[in-house]
């Protein structure tokens, strides 16, 4: 019984030092959700606005331009899909993968060859553990990152977009990562960057909404050609931002339940704990008392 209860003292010294490890991170992860809303607060309204921009470029002009113009028959898209570099997070990358691995049955139906490319190991470690090819990756940085980290992801995406087909390029770029809605809410989300969407300024039009409108200098394919990589790479920043900011959400819910289930896990043990103590000592009493008994018994006997 002795070796019972020192098993859940010592279950119970390992629950509450992993307990004390969780709750360490859940309360880390909980400061870096501020600065990491704040981040998205700050990009999102440049990145609506570039976007804004580039759509009324496009359609004040009549030049063909990878930005604006969609391929007749669209062979090759690519995809980037953003993970995190940590675990700990729940459902986090799994999530925005099942999503990309979605789209990517999407576009393979509709004929089209896709490029993967991957931000954060989880994604990574995912592809190659599969065996399955990526055009490039990059890790270190998905939950701090930087506007350097995005212009780094959005080069060769920019380049494949401006390749022909035959050369390796690609006629889309699509988007993949987690959307931060609120501390309780994240939602991985697919977005076509390339070409661009002409939807929502066809929207502003039915609204009765004025476009400003635009004299081009040099020219409108020249302009056009400015923007592309300010666009990808506010969108790929924002994109990097807003998943970010729901890892470190989606980590402080992790932990906040490892820290609340190990709380349960220490009162079960306790309670065991207390059980096995109370059944030693009750053993103990029985077997002095049982002693006691015989030594009166051998007392008795002897006096006779």
């Amino acid at each position: 019984m002795g070796a019972q209860l020192r098993v859940y003292k010592r279950r119970i010294r390992s629950v509450t030092a992993t307990k004390k490890i969780t709750k360490a991170m859940e309360m880390i992860a909980a400061s870096r959700i501020v600065k990491a809303q704040r981040q998205v607060a700050a990009s999102t309204p440049y990145a609506t606005e570039l976007t804004r921009a580039v759509t009324a470029v496009a359609t004040g002009s009549t030049t063909k331009h990878p930005l604006t113009t969609e391929a007749d028959t669209p062979a090759r898209a690519a995809i980037l899909l953003i993970t995190s570099d940590r675990g700990l997070a729940g459902g986090y990358s799994s999530n925005a993968i099942k999503a990309a691995e979605r789209l990517t049955e999407r576009l393979r139906g509709e004929g089209k060859e896709v490029v993967t490319y991957v931000i954060g190991r989880k994604g990574v470690a995912y592809y190659g553990f599969r065996e399955r090819k990526i055009a490039d990756s990059w890790t270190g940085f998905t939950d701090s990152p930087t506007y350097a980290d995005a212009k780094r992801a959005a080069a060769p995406l920019i380049e494949a977009v401006t390749q022909e087909t035959a050369e390796g390029g690609v006629d889309e770029l699509h988007i993949v990562f987690t959307e931060f809605v609120s501390m309780m809410t994240q939602n991985p989300v697919d977005d076509r960057m390339l070409p661009l969407s002409l939807d929502t300024t066809k929207e502003e039009e039915g609204k009765g909404e004025i476009l400003p409108l635009f004299d081009f200098e040099p020219s409108a394919e020249d302009v056009l050609d400015a923007l592309l990589p300010r666009y990808v790479e506010s969108r790929i920043y924002n994109a990097l931002l807003q998943a970010a900011a729901s890892e470190h959400a989606a980590r402080r819910r992790a932990m906040k339940s490892a820290t609340d289930n190990a709380g349960e896990l220490i009162k079960s043990l306790s309670r065991l704990a207390n059980a096995a103590r109370q059944a030693e000592i009750t053993q103990e009493i029985s077997e002095i008392v049982g002693g006691a008994s015989a030594l009166a018994d051998a007392t008795a006997g002897s006096d006779k």
